[in-house]
């Protein structure tokens, strides 16, 4: 029998910089940042001669400061030579999740998933898996089962359309109009294993206007937040993918309509003319715990 999909509790994501894992001031900057996550980045951002010297910087930085949060380290393919490497510094450095780059296969989850186990690694650290080949996409339901299996460590898919791009030809055009059916399939793998799934990046961080309508179509899509390449990208991605103020109202009208004695045991109710089930109950609490918790940390920056 197939288990339940249990998805994880809220956690913000709406805003997620990638951090060159080299680049020192960046480093020391992101504390000071509003970020609800950052991607220190030990991959493409850092050229091959300079992986053991970032490797060990970031080690030492998160040792002595730990930004207010989630840290995640993106490290090299295990196949590259520099994987496992980035694994083992990833353990002294006590991240939130490593993000495995170019996942095309469950395998590529199992043999990180399995290297954490074998290596004594906290069930607490999480991996995510950058969905960003056409073989990522194709195999993204398969991928996202593994969520539930291999330790249930994976919790987060994050699409690279930069590569996707390069490896399909298809041109950058305002709007995406050839990669929304890609994102759709990544998006529907990642909820069908109760994954959340974070929406690629935007190249051009002085197109505030781009960046901005982009914002808006990935979270109409359903994205959870979107990968930064910039700090000035952070204020506007958190407010497109945080909470309108009225959809929160009628969330919590919800939840206090269903908390009624006399409805404790219906299934459907009547709300203000409309028929809302306990599938909006659960939609409810979801919004409502999301926003307290955008709340919280508002209070921290």
């Amino acid at each position: 029998m197939t288990k339940p999909i249990e998805h994880h509790p809220v956690r913000l994501r709406r805003s997620v910089l990638c951090v060159p894992a080299d680049n020192v001031r960046a480093l020391a900057k992101v504390s000071q940042l509003a970020a609800d996550a950052a991607i220190f980045d030990l991959e493409d951002a850092v050229a091959p001669e300079r992986k053991a010297e970032a490797r060990d910087g970031l080690v030492r930085h998160l040792t002595e400061s730990r930004p207010d949060c989630e840290i995640v380290i993106r490290i090299n393919a295990l196949g590259s030579g520099f994987g496992q490497q980035d694994l083992a510094a990833a353990l002294q450095a006590k991240p939130d999740a490593i993000l495995l780059p170019k996942v095309e296969s469950p395998a590529d989850i199992q043999i990180a998933a399995d290297w954490l186990a074998d290596n004594d690694a906290p069930e607490s650290l999480r991996l995510w898996a950058m969905i960003e080949t056409p073989r990522g996409v194709v195999n993204a339901p398969a991928i996202a089962e593994t969520g539930r299996t291999f330790g249930g460590r994976l919790d987060c898919f994050v699409v690279g359309l930069n590569d996707l791009r390069k490896e399909t030809g298809v041109p950058d055009r305002p709007g995406r109009p050839y990669l929304i059916p890609w994102l759709m399939q990544i998006l529907l793998a990642a909820r069908g294993s109760g994954l959340d799934v974070i929406d690629a990046v935007f190249n051009d961080f002085r197109d505030t206007d781009g960046f901005d309508e982009e914002c808006r179509q990935g979270r109409d899509m359903g994205y959870d937040g979107k990968m930064l390449i910039h700090p000035l990208q952070i204020g506007p991605a958190n407010e497109r993918f945080g909470v309108e103020q009225a959809a929160v109202d009628e969330a919590r009208a919800i939840i206090a309509v269903f908390a009624l004695p006399e409805n404790a045991d219906k299934g459907v109710i009547s709300l203000h003319g409309r028929m809302i089930e306990r599938l909006h109950l659960d939609q409810a609490l979801k919004l409502a715990a999301k926003a307290d918790t955008i709340e919280k940390r508002k209070a921290r920056f």
